[in-house]
C-alpha cells in the first residue's frame, strides 16, 4: 500500500512539472518562471495572451521597442484601428488592405494567432455610409445589402488567417443613457432594428466557417440585478440565449474589461461566475480590449507617489482580478490588452475632463508596472486542479 501511494505520488509530481513547463536548469542556474514572457506562461494554460496594436508605432524605426515587445510578449494580435469600417473603406467600394494586411504578416512572422475587430460597430463609420443615410440617398433596403456586402467582403479577405472576429460591438445601451431601459442603441439599431445582429453573424459564418464569431461589449464582467432592464450582463446573456436557441452561429462573448480604479468593480469570484455562466450556453469568452485607467489628479502630474501608488496597486488588483477569473473558467480562450504602453494608449486622448490614464501594463518608458508582474504571477502560480488548460471551441455551422 505504501509503496501504490508512492508511485502515485511520484506520477503526480512528474504531471505537475509537466504541466509546469519546467526547464531543467542551465549551468547550474535553476529555473526563473518569472523571467519568462506572458506568453510563454500562458501556454501551459492554453490561454492566449494578446495586445492590441497601434499600427503606426508598429511602423516606426525611431521606436523599435514596440515592435520588440508586441511580437515576443504577446501571442495574439487585435487591429486597435485598421480593420474599423471607415480605414478599411473610406470610400464606397474601394478598401485600403494594406495596414490590417501589415498586422496579419506580423503575426505570422511572429507566430500568432489574429483578433479581427470589427464588422458591425455604430462608431468610426465613413462618412459616405452615415451620410448616405441622414441626406436619404441610402434606403433601408440598400444599407442591409451594403452591410451584406462588407462583412463578406471583409471576412473573406482574411478567410482562413483571423482565429476570432468581433463580429458585433457594443449594440447594448448602458443604464445612464436615455431612455435609462436597457435597449439595442446605435446606428444599425437604429436603422435596421435588432435583425441586424442575427443577420450579422449569419453572413460572416457563410464567409468563413472556420473562423470563432463573437459578440463584445464593455460592462459586461459580472452579474448585478439579474434584472435585463438595468444589468447590461443580463440583458448580453439573454441575447446571446436567444440567438442560441435561433441557431445562429455565435461562438463567443467577448467582455472588453475596460475598468477604472475609480470605481468599486467586481472580485474575481464574481467574474468567473458570469463566465461560468455564459460558457454554460455552450459559449467561448474571451478578454478583450483589457486596460485600468486612473484619474490624473494635480497631485498624480506633480509625481506625489502617495497619490501615484495606491492608483498603481488598485490597477494591478484590477487586471490581476480579469486574468484570475478567465484562467478558472476553461471556455475562457484569451485575455487581450487594449495596448500595453502608456506611450500609446487610448486612454489620455479620450477621457480628458478629468484627465484620465496610467492604464496598461508597461509605463511609456516600456517598463512593466506592478499590472504586468501580477498578471506574470497569476500565470505562474495558476494550476490543477482549480485552472486547467482551456477548452477548445468549434465554429457553429
Amino acid at each position: 500500500m505504501k509503496l501504490r501511494r508512492w508511485i502515485v505520488a511520484g506520477a503526480v509530481a512528474v504531471a505537475t512539472v509537466a504541466a509546469l513547463n519546467v526547464a531543467p536548469a542551465t549551468a547550474g542556474r535553476p529555473y526563473d518562471p518569472a523571467a519568462q514572457s506572458l506568453r510563454a506562461l500562458a501556454q501551459r494554460h492554453g490561454l492566449y495572451i494578446g495586445t492590441a496594436v497601434d499600427m503606426d508605432a508598429l511602423a516606426d524605426p525611431a521606436d523599435p521597442r514596440y515592435r520588440e515587445l508586441a511580437g515576443s510578449e504577446f501571442s495574439t494580435v487585435t487591429a486597435e484601428n485598421a480593420m474599423k469600417w471607415e480605414s478599411l473603406e473610406p470610400t464606397r467600394g474601394t478598401y485600403n488592405w494594406g495596414p490590417a494586411d501589415q498586422l496579419v504578416d506580423f503575426a505570422r512572422q511572429h507566430g500568432q494567432r489574429v483578433r479581427g475587430h470589427v464588422l458591425v460597430w455604430h462608431n468610426q463609420l465613413p462618412a459616405w455610409l452615415t451620410d448616405g443615410v441622414a441626406d436619404g440617398s441610402i434606403d433601408k433596403a440598400e444599407l442591409r445589402r451594403i452591410l451584406r456586402d462588407h462583412i463578406t467582403a471583409v471576412v473573406r479577405h482574411f478567410k482562413g488567417r483571423i482565429w476570432q472576429w468581433d463580429v458585433v460591438n457594443e449594440a447594448v445601451s448602458d443604464p445612464w443613457d436615455t431612455p435609462s431601459t436597457l435597449h439595442y442603441k446605435g446606428f444599425w439599431a437604429e436603422n435596421l432594428g435588432p435583425g441586424y445582429i442575427a443577420d450579422a453573424f449569419r453572413w460572416a459564418r457563410a464567409a468563413d466557417p472556420k473562423a470563432l464569431l463573437f459578440y463584445n461589449d464593455y460592462n459586461i464582467e459580472a452579474f448585478g440585478s439579474g434584472n435585463p432592464a438595468d444589468d447590461k450582463t443580463q440583458f448580453v446573456y439573454e441575447m446571446a440565449r436567444d440567438l442560441r436557441a435561433r441557431g445562429v452561429p455565435i461562438d463567443g462573448v467577448g467582455s472588453q474589461g475596460h475598468l477604472g480604479t475609480q470605481y468599486g468593480n467586481y472580485d474575481t469570484l464574481q467574474v468567473a461566475a458570469a463566465l461560468r455562466r455564459f460558457a454554460g450556453l455552450g459559449l467561448a469568452t474571451a478578454f478583450t480590449e483589457v486596460d485600468v485607467r486612473s484619474q490624473l489628479t494635480a497631485g498624480v502630474q506633480a509625481g506625489d507617489s502617495a497619490e501615484i501608488n495606491p492608483r498603481l496597486q488598485a490597477s494591478a488588483a484590477n487586471f490581476s482580478t480579469l486574468l484570475r477569473a478567465c484562467l478558472a473558467e476553461r471556455h475562457c480562450l484569451s485575455f487581450t490588452l487594449w495596448g500595453f504602453t502608456d506611450r500609446h494608449s487610448w486612454v489620455p486622448d479620450w477621457f480628458e475632463n478629468p484627465p484620465e490614464g496610467l492604464a496598461t501594463a508597461y509605463d511609456e518608458n516600456y517598463r512593466p508596472k506592478r499590472s504586468y508582474q501580477e498578471m506574470k504571477a497569476d500565470l505562474i502560480f495558476s494550476g490543477p486542479p482549480f485552472v486547467l488548460p482551456r477548452v477548445p471551441q468549434q465554429p457553429r455551422r
